[in-house]
């Protein structure tokens, strides 16, 4: 993305879609169904897992921070509910993700060696030790580049305990198995992304793991989901008593409220009407004159080049009568040459034939 485009978005994410006074320039709102309501909420797992080894595409609906900025600006004078919207869509994302999780580790049941209930227990302290390494060596790095430097060094010395803990319980899994089983990779599924996990691993790749984005953005979404859900029956049940209240709105139309209607219309100033109707005269003929002005320029320009074409017909013209003429003119040329050669063949002739006689 260049910088003017980045530039352009930043502008959209804080002013919205009518930052430059056209409020119809996308052509769609933010409430129209085809705008993502997760994306507003900044949950959305298109978004969050992009650029991952899960990366889900593009999403379905529309993406767009202008509509993002609108919802916002609007979301502060009226309740939308689109937390529900958005705690449907994560419930469906984490229920598919478990899904996944439990297939992989039904898989690795299967095609693993079967271990012992005690050799089990001491390969999950060791897995448990070296994930908790893991996330606290990313989180160290994490806080050491935002220079928190004294929380970094407190973390590192807490890795530095829990990699002699996983020292020890290493080599109490080593002592339990033969040494033939120990060397083959004992695998586990990451509880929050369903990523493989090796026994073997060294701190940096658990680190790399538990720091990168696809690990952290299913944090993200699973926090996301765990916050929307404290207050989703409650919210169901606010969105239920406003549909009831706008729908009994909506239909009535009779009695006291059409007279009310009728009321306030035929106090709107008459003023107020000619001015809408000479407005929209003026804009109806601003329209007709725009439309005029390029109906004569496109005339103005199909002439052009018609006079363009005209020209180049008689340029060529000239060219190839040009051609005609020198080729007319050399043939001349070469046939006054020839007659030249062949009389001054007869008069070298004639004046030896007038030689020799004179020798006889």
């Amino acid at each position: 993305m260049s910088a003017h485009e980045q530039m352009r978005a930043m502008l959209d994410q804080l002013m919205g879609t009518a930052r430059n006074g056209e409020t119809d320039k996308h052509g769609v709102k933010f409430y129209d169904d085809t705008v993502c309501k997760s994306f507003l909420l900044q949950c959305c797992p298109h978004e969050i897992l992009s650029s991952t080894r899960m990366d889900l595409g593009e999403c379905p609906k529309i993406h767009d921070l202008a509509l993002r900025a609108d919802y916002e600006l609007a979301s502060k004078t009226k309740d939308y509910f689109y937390d529900i919207d958005a705690t449907e869509h994560l419930e469906a994302f984490i229920q598919d993700c478990d899904r996944r999780t439990t297939a992989a580790k039904q898989r690795l049941a299967e095609t693993q060696e079967e271990l012992s209930a005690e050799v089990t227990e001491k390969a999950n302290a060791v897995h448990e030790l070296a994930e908790q390494i893991g996330q606290k060596l990313a989180r160290a790095e994490a806080l050491g580049e935002e220079g928190m430097v004294e929380e970094s060094v407190k973390l590192m010395g807490e890795i530095d305990e829990l990699r002699k803990r996983k020292a020890v319980a290493e080599q109490e899994y080593r002592n339990s198995m033969p040494a033939s089983s120990y060397q083959q990779q004992k695998l586990r599924v990451c509880e929050v992304c369903s990523a493989y996990l090796g026994i073997h691993d060294n701190d940096r790749r658990l680190a790399d793991h538990f720091g990168g984005k696809l690990h952290l953005g299913f944090i993200t979404i699973r926090e996301k989901l765990a916050e929307l859900k404290k207050m989703v029956d409650k919210r169901r049940e606010e969105r239920g008593a406003e549909r009831e209240r706008s729908s009994g709105r909506r239909h009535y139309v009779g009695g006291r409220e059409l007279d009310r209607r009728a009321r306030r219309h035929r106090e709107v100033p008459r003023d107020r009407k000619d001015n809408d109707r000479e407005r929209k005269d003026t804009d109806r003929d601003r329209k007709d004159g725009d439309r005029e002005r390029r109906d004569e320029r496109e005339r103005e320009r199909r002439e052009e080049r018609g006079r363009d074409r005209e020209r180049e017909r008689e340029r060529e013209k000239k060219r190839s009568r040009s051609r005609s003429r020198s080729k007319r003119e050399g043939s001349r040329e070469k046939s006054r040459g020839r007659d030249r050669d062949r009389d001054a063949r007869r008069s070298r002739s004639y004046r030896s034939t007038s030689r020799e006689r004179r020798r006889e």
